[in-house]
């Protein structure tokens, strides 16, 4: 049975540059990022939120960004905060001393034997809104920084997403549609529709973000929605 999130008559890429978001996407944040907003959220209001209200502020545009996510969370439980401490405790609690924060408790999901197979037939790139230093701690620690050639960061842009400046800037005026972007959010759907670039998503199947989600990533233009990001490889065959 086919998943209701990958159309049937879809015109399937055969990109040469594949563009992977990293939260959600390449890695397993629920035990650092979300844990890190509940837990800076409950700092600055001592209320506990749900991880499904996560979704609920991912599921608009504009938050591709936490530390935003989490001052608007919490200046509208009442809390009067700023940017800059918002950030400065969240980075506390997710990176901690020496990167032993609630980043350790991340977990890498692409399949490495496919990795390598992707990476000898297409040029593979990271567009994110970590700080690159986050971003190559992380792709260093699972061992697969050598996979990626182009990283575009969150210093690397003056706009970040949904705007596809960093889109824009791995395609370094190549045909939009010879890449493909994948990711997990409506900021990820936009940047990709604005820079032309075909856009896949990733959302677990049975998680509330895909049922939050699925119908607006279809609807921003996703020529799938697959389950897990090992599934892109069967997709593309």
């Amino acid at each position: 049975m086919s998943d209701p999130g990958t159309p049937e008559t879809v015109v399937k890429p055969k990109p040469r540059i594949v563009i992977f978001d990293v939260d959600g996407v390449l890695v397993d944040v629920q035990d650092s990022y979300h844990r890190t907003i509940i837990e800076t959220v409950r700092h600055f209001t001592g209320r506990r939120v749900s991880r499904s209200g996560i979704h609920w502020w991912k599921n608009r545009s504009g938050y591709n960004d936490d530390w935003k996510l989490t001052v608007d969370w919490i200046r509208s439980l009442g809390g009067h905060v700023r940017y800059a401490e918002v950030a400065r405790k969240f980075q506390q609690l997710y990176q901690g001393k020496h990167f032993k924060g609630y980043i350790a408790r991340e977990r890498w999901l692409l399949g490495p034997r496919w990795l390598g197979r992707l990476a000898r037939r297409t040029d593979l790139a990271v567009f994110t809104g970590r700080p690159r230093r986050e971003v190559l701690h992380t792709l260093c620690k699972f061992g697969v920084r050598p996979y990626f050639r182009q990283i575009v960061a969150l210093e690397d842009v003056r706009r970040s997403k949904p705007h596809p400046e960093g889109l824009l800037r791995i395609l370094k005026g190549h045909d939009p549609c010879s890449a493909v972007y994948i990711g997990d959010n409506v900021d990820d759907a936009l940047a990709a529709r604005r820079a032309g670039v075909p856009f896949i998503g990733v959302l677990p199947r049975r998680s509330a973000a895909r049922w939050m989600r699925l119908a607006q990533l279809q609807k921003l233009g996703a020529l799938a929605v697959l389950g897990s990001v090992n599934e892109l490889e069967r997709w593309l065959q």
